[in-house]
């Protein structure tokens, strides 16, 4: 799912036109806007709507539309639902949350997710063709995010973490020292059982963004799910800003950096459905990006800064922003890099310090970063070697399994400190290259180390998207985001070791992705042809001469 260093995907010299597409967009929204207005004869209000908003391709946007609705009424049976819904329980609903009906509640969001893939890729498919532009891709991601934003999260449960972590300190616990099982009540009644003891490993500007929800909204569960996915929301509204700016610096192309990035089924239904605050973390590392490419290097550094006062994943990309500055500043290149180095530190210190003190809280959370090191799935490439090499030797003795783990997992540490280091060395000229490259490090990052869950590849995503994609690298961009998608239940609970379940899903996902350039992929439409024209010559055989 890595964005590769090669050319952008070709453009077409001249499109083809459809009547609900708008033409060849490459450098942005704007453009596209700009060239329909050109063509296209004045139409009704609704028509100048349309147009304002990029003509998007109505057969994606309604399938998609219909996908999100069918995933957000399935939510409230079988997402990650309330130990004691208020509204359903009792109610003359509340069999959606149980027996047949929590059943027909998943099948509703597996179908969901079935036709949000399909809509996704045929918004690919005319993305690669030219016939839309940013804008309308925007839009159609805007209409498929709006459903996702009422219900019940979606594959997880860590929203509910999140406003208990938030309470913690509201109640005088420290949310670095005690896990939310301290403080019962409503709030830490609905966290997963896996991570009732464990404190918050997150920064501390989460934290006070989480405690600031949870003071709104007391024992409100329900409104305090929908106010923490506003408040990540703020992410995305800085990725789309920054998008068509980095995306011009790092050679792609707009419609295909909005279409990789925002309508991606990750997007719509993890981060956002989800209501993960890696979203966050993905607005303020590409703003931050902009900003130092602009040579705003104060902001970009204290942007960065903030991204890792939520997650402290994102601090990886702040080396690689000493060298954007670096470029800019007078002597030889380890001068120059000192200096930026000395200045970077000092602006680091200022923004976590303030952000610190404005959260109350210590330098607990550097601890509690080990607590996700506690999941084992196979999603951690380490880990997934450890795990495969025990099954092979416990075919033959029984041994046990976390010394192969952890043999996995110090393996990945070296290459992913050999991938940081030789990238960064790699990116000592600065500028654009450097940014990109930070990216590579933050995927790395996602997939080698201890643990590896869906939303975490959305850190290197925030700047490779923007990157230039060759056709190839799409096509596995399509497999992998729909893959991670279901490798988890809809309530939340991993599906990693149902291997029936995931052989299945693996070859809808391939199909997936062999068919965003392969529109027909199982040639039915071949064989209706065939058959068609075999009645055709059967019925000409028997017409008198």
């Amino acid at each position: 799912m890595t964005a590769q260093p090669s050319p952008p995907v070709p453009r077409p010299t001249s499109p083809e036109r459809t009547s609900d597409s708008a033409p060849c967009a490459d450098d942005g929204p704007d453009r596209a806007t700009a060239t329909t207005a050109q063509r296209a004869p004045a139409g009704p209000a609704a028509g100048t709507r349309r147009g304002w908003l990029g003509s998007p391709p109505r057969g994606p946007l309604l399938l998609g539309l219909g996908a999100s609705l069918l995933m957000m009424i399935g939510a409230f049976g079988a997402g990650g639902v309330l130990v004691r819904d208020p509204l359903l329980t009792n109610s003359p609903v509340g069999f959606w949350r149980y027996g047949h009906g929590r059943e027909l509640a998943t099948a509703l969001i597996y179908l969901g997710v079935a036709l949000l893939g399909w809509a996704w890729v045929r918004l690919g498919r005319d993305v690669l063709a030219g016939r839309v532009g940013g804008r309308a891709v925007l839009a159609t991601a805007v209409v498929w995010i709006i459903p996702m934003l009422a219900g019940p999260p979606l594959f997880t449960r860590d929203v509910f973490s999140y406003l208990a972590q938030g309470a913690l300190p509201l109640a005088g616990f420290d949310p670095y020292a005690f896990g939310p099982e301290v403080m019962p009540g409503i709030l830490s009644d609905n966290v997963h059982y896996f991570w009732q003891d464990t404190p918050a490993p997150y920064g501390p500007l989460f934290i006070l963004l989480a405690k600031g929800m949870a003071a709104v909204i007391g024992d409100n569960i329900i409104l305090g799910v929908v106010g923490m996915r506003l408040l990540m929301l703020p992410g995305l509204v800085l990725l789309v800003w920054a998008l068509p700016e980095l995306t011009r610096r790092l050679g792609g192309r707009v419609p295909v950096a909005l279409w990789v990035a925002v309508a991606n089924p990750v997007m719509i239904i993890h981060m956002v459905g989800g209501g993960h605050n890696d979203l966050l973390v993905m607005g303020l590392l590409a703003s931050g990006a902009v900003a130092a490419l602009r040579g705003r290097h104060v902001a970009g550094v204290a942007l960065v800064t903030a991204a890792m006062a939520v997650k402290a994943s994102a601090g990886i990309a702040l080396p690689f922003l000493v060298l954007v500055w670096a470029q800019d500043l007078s002597g030889s290149r380890p001068v120059r890099i000192l200096k930026a180095g000395v200045a970077g530190v000092g602006v680091f210190a200022a923004v976590f310090g303030v952000i610190t003190l404005a959260a109350q809280v210590g330098f607990g959370w550097l601890p509690a970063l080990s607590a996700p090191s506690m999941i084992v799935n196979w999603l951690s490439l380490p880990t997934g070697a450890g795990e495969l090499a025990h099954a092979m030797v416990n075919v033959i003795v029984n041994v046990p399994k976390q010394p192969f783990i952890n043999v996995g997992r110090i393996i990945g540490a070296a290459a992913l400190l050999y991938i940081a280091v030789r990238q960064w060395w790699a990116a000592r000229d600065g500028g654009p290259d450097a940014i990109r490259r930070a990216g590579i490090v933050l995927f790395a990052v996602a997939v080698l180390s201890p643990a590896t869950l869906p939303w975490y590849v959305s850190w290197g995503m925030a700047l490779l998207a923007m990157a230039a994609w060759t056709p190839r690298a799409l096509t596995w961009l399509v497999f992998g985001s729909l893959w991670l998608v279901i490798v988890y239940y809809p309530n939340g609970e991993a599906a990693l070791y149902n291997w029936a379940y995931l052989a299945v899903c693996a070859v809808l996902c391939g199909l997936a992705a062999y068919s965003l350039h392969h529109p027909d992929p199982l040639r039915l439409g071949n064989r209706h042809a065939t058959v068609t024209s075999v009645v055709s010559d059967r019925g000409a055989q028997q017409q008198p001469g």
